[in-house]
């Protein structure tokens, strides 16, 4: 198996190697992945999945997610399973989606992202970004992240009681 590491720190040039259609992978070896923005949504792409080629081209914006690196697999049963990785973290989104409760999305996209990732790495993400994965509005990611701001005031006087 000979992968090389693709280094892109840059978002100008991450954009601009997806767009290329050139094929890379997020690194199976390390707890990261990117969202991928497209037109009208996001996609999330975690450990082993393939990036770039004809999957990303119309890439619009990119968050990294953990330490991210990038491998290019170069040959065919890399690529192959890279492909497959992808499809996998593409029905999981969309099993998330399905659930037509926008409140239940973000808490189960938060706990997915909890699972795989610590704390830190998951706050640090754009309420934006994960609301674009699962179809919600910013504020009802910022709902379940902190869901004491937005009780009633009379819920929170009586909590404090």
């Amino acid at each position: 198996m000979s992968r090389s590491l693709v280094k892109s720190s840059q978002p100008a040039e991450l954009i601009s190697q997806l767009n290329s259609g050139q094929l890379l992978a997020v690194d199976s070896r390390r707890r990261n992945g990117l969202i991928i923005y497209k037109r009208y949504h996001a996609e999330f792409a975690g450990p082993g999945a393939a990036v770039g080629g004809f999957f990303d081209v119309g890439t619009q914006r990119t968050i990294p997610v953990g330490d991210l690196a990038l491998v290019a697999p170069e040959e065919y049963e890399e690529r192959q399973k890279a492909y497959s990785i992808r499809r996998h973290w593409i029905r999981l989104t969309e099993q998330l989606t399905e659930n037509p409760v926008p409140l239940q999305r973000a808490k189960m996209l938060l706990a997915q992202f909890e699972h795989y990732f610590d704390a830190e790495t998951v706050n640090s993400l754009p309420d934006d970004a994960l609301a674009s994965l699962v179809g919600v509005l910013p504020s009802t990611i910022k709902m379940v992240r902190h869901p004491k701001r937005f009780q009633p005031r009379e819920l929170r006087a009586m909590a404090r009681v």
